[in-house]
């Protein structure tokens, strides 16, 4: 990690003037892509998000802090003008006691000693009920992000133990503001919790390089999961032998259970593809070079919400062929391997169709998740929170 973006806090920081709202960012699993250390191989959408998100708004005025489990940081850090206070390491503790302590004690002491003014948390987890209720009790303002299609629809929540979705949905009740990433999202929130969210989209940063039809790669990035289908990407490598196909992403953690194995099978089947490169985690400073060499990003999930790559790809002019619906219309939705096939030899073999459509991946990125766009609609959201 690096010594010019890191340094350690003396208590008497707490101190120090605040700065417009102080926004915490309750994310415990966000300290690997926040220190970007290669050696921590956790690299989660919504904990990408919340770091585009913390360093936007500490650029801009903005005091902010985060909460994360500890990973073996110093205690109170501060990376690129976000403060970090951890709380205990995931597995620490003896089961089902650890529910309790260290988890929620080691939580709660974190939340008082950040003592921020609004209280963000994204993505469905018992953190939820958690967030809401140390906010309700300290007069602070609390905010639930969205980050996956599935986080309002009942019964379909990516939580494991039935225990953390009850925790999760009270906190959906109780939580001041609920933001969401798509029209989905919205009609599905209001629908199953009687809530109404505020659409902000997704943010990314403005790359400095643009697709070039001259690229050949075509990237597939997710964790190993069943419901991201990566065998189908595999599938479309041997109907098209003549592409070079990528697929990028380790083995999924937390959430559903991954039945054993799976990532190996699909490490296994690759390796038996010429035409495969198959890398597993890379960093995502790794990450960000193959997009820049990205040619198209196909995306054959079951389910999403607005996916960062999707982000990645548009910034920089690369077209997306995906099984999914973002609510995007620059986004190509194929029923099927054999329809993404096609798709994809008309990308390639067209280049006025690639051209057209790389511009218009641009220039929805631009208009919709750039970070001058989204810092407008969240400075609207908090300042009127802070009010």
């Amino acid at each position: 990690m690096s010594t010019a973006t890191l340094r350690v806090i003396a208590p008497a920081a707490a101190d120090m003037p605040r700065r417009r709202v102080h926004v915490c960012f309750v994310a415990p699993y966000a300290w690997p892509v926040l220190s970007g250390d290669p050696n921590l191989k956790v690299v989660g959408g919504a904990e990408v998000q919340q770091a585009i998100l913390g360093r936007l708004l500490a650029a801009n005025g903005y005091r902010v802090s985060m909460v994360t489990y500890d990973f073996g940081q110093p205690h109170r850090v501060v990376v690129d003008g976000i403060e970090v206070f951890k709380a205990c390491a995931e597995a620490q503790g003896i089961p089902v006691l650890r529910f309790l302590h260290p988890r929620l004690t080691r939580m709660w002491r974190a939340l008082r000693e950040a003592d921020a003014d609004i209280y963000y948390q994204r993505s469905a987890a018992m953190w939820t009920a958690v967030v809401a209720e140390f906010c309700r009790r300290h007069g602070r303002r609390s905010v639930y992000a969205g980050a996956s299609d599935r986080d309002f629809d009942r019964g379909q929540e990516q939580i494991r133990y039935a225990r953390d979705r009850w925790l999760y949905r009270r906190g959906l009740a109780r939580v001041d503001r609920i933001v969401v990433q798509n029209p989905y999202q919205l009609a599905t929130c209001r629908q199953n919790h009687g809530r109404d969210g505020i659409l902000i989209p997704s943010c990314y940063p403005d790359p400095a390089r643009r697709a070039s039809s001259a690229n050949e790669r075509i990237l597939w990035v997710g964790s190993m999961h069943p419901y991201k289908r990566p065998e189908w990407l595999l599938e479309l490598a041997e109907r098209l032998p003549h592409r070079r196909f990528v697929l990028i992403g380790g083995p999924s953690i937390g959430g559903e259970r991954v039945k054993a194995g799976y990532y190996d099978e699909i490490r296994s089947r690759a390796a038996g593809l010429a035409n495969v490169e198959f890398t597993g985690f890379l960093p995502l400073a790794e990450v960000e070079r193959r997009f820049d060499e990205a040619r198209l990003l196909v995306s054959t999930s079951v389910f999403e919400g607005m996916p960062n790559v999707f982000l990645q790809a548009w910034a920089r002019g690369v077209p997306t062929v995906a099984t999914v619906d973002t609510g995007a219309p620059v986004n190509t939705v194929v029923a099927g391997v054999p329809e993404a096939a096609e798709r994809i030899e008309r990308l390639f073999t067209d280049r006025e169709l690639w051209a057209a459509a790389s511009a218009d991946c641009l220039d929805y990125y631009r208009r919709n998740h750039s970070p001058q766009e989204v810092l407008a609609r969240y400075a609207r959201l908090f300042e009127e929170l802070a009010r």
